[in-house]
C-alpha cells in the first residue's frame, strides 16, 4: 500500500499552524481539532511538527509560563517527511527507527498531508488481515 492511498482516505484538509503562535494557542487548537500533533508553518513553508509531547515537556520544565512560548520554540526541528510514492512498510520502518510518530507528506515540495504511527499500524492490520483471508480462501480451494 502506498502513503497515497492513506491520505486519500484521510481526506483533503491538512490542518496547520503558524510557528509563532503561542503554545496555549496550539493546545487549545489540538484539542479542538482532536489530534495529537500539527505541522508548524512559517514564512518559507514547513518548521516542523508540534505534539503533545512537545507541550508536555515545555509546561514539564517551565511550568504555566511555558504556555505563552511559541510553537517555534517548542516544536521538533528538523522533520523527517514522507513523499506519496513511498510504501506503508517504507515509512513504517523509518519511523520505527527514528523513533517519531508523525511525518508530514510533501508532494513537489508542498505539504500533502501528515500520517502518524497509529495510520499505519492500522492499514498494516487490515493489509494482513486481507493477505491471511486470501491464503485461507486458496487452501480451501475458493
Amino acid at each position: 500500500m502506498l502513503i497515497e492511498q492513506i491520505l486519500k482516505t484521510k481526506g483533503g484538509e491538512v490542518l496547520t499552524i503558524d510557528a509563532q503562535s503561542s503554545l496555549s494557542d496550539a493546545a487549545r487548537f489540538l484539542d479542538d481539532a482532536k489530534i495529537g500533533a500539527v505541522v508548524a508553518v512559517n514564512d518559507t513553508g514547513l518548521a516542523g511538527v508540534l505534539s503533545e509531547r512537545d507541550i508536555l515537556r515545555q509546561v514539564a520544565r517551565h511550568g504555566a509560563d511555558a504556555l505563552q512560548m511559541t510553537v517555534e520554540e517548542s516544536m521538533t526541528r528538523g522533520v523527517i517527511t514522507a513523499n506519496p510514492s513511498e510504501s506503508l512498510d517504507q515509512c513504517l520502518g523509518r519511523m520505527t527507527d527514528r523513533r517519531v510518530r508523525h511525518l508530514p507528506v510533501m508532494r513537489d515540495g508542498r505539504l500533502a498531508g501528515i500520517i502518524s504511527i497509529g495510520d499505519l499500524v492500522k492499514w498494516k492490520i487490515e493489509e494482513t488481515r486481507a493477505e491471511a483471508d486470501a491464503m485461507a480462501d486458496y487452501i480451501k480451494g475458493q
